[in-house]
């Protein structure tokens, strides 16, 4: 399976992709939306983690991408705030699969990676 972890901190994207790689995942980090439609373009893609908020580039565009450069992408957002925190997110992104707090476990982030992967094969 195929990750793109879209995150503005490296501390965090690089805790959850060594996570994930444990599991036999194949990660792919990006630190800005720039950046992320660069690896949706030249890669595939099955599980999109992306920061609501980057700090360069807007997730909502990059999500977008994502849906028409893979339209079987599973997109789990994930936040520090409460913007969004109503599920609105999910009749915005139609590919939308979950909505986590940045804090989420890397136990509890590589379950919801696994079920949203599995469902998107």
């Amino acid at each position: 399976m195929n990750v793109l972890i879209v995150e503005s901190r490296t501390d965090l994207a690089s805790v959850w992709q060594k996570h994930l790689e444990r599991l036999g995942l194949h990660v792919r980090l990006a630190t800005n939306g720039g950046e992320a439609v660069q690896v949706l373009a030249a890669n595939t893609v099955d599980v999109l983690i992306l920061d609501l908020f980057l700090t360069q580039g807007s997730a909502m565009a990059v999500a977008d991408y994502a849906q028409f450069k893979h339209p079987d992408v599973s997109v789990i957002f994930v936040t520090n705030t409460t913007f969004f925190s109503d599920g609105s997110i999910f009749a915005l992104v139609p590919n939308a699969r979950a909505f986590l707090p940045s804090q989420v476990g890397p136990d509890d982030l590589a379950a919801v990676v696994l079920h949203c992967g599995r469902a998107a094969a």
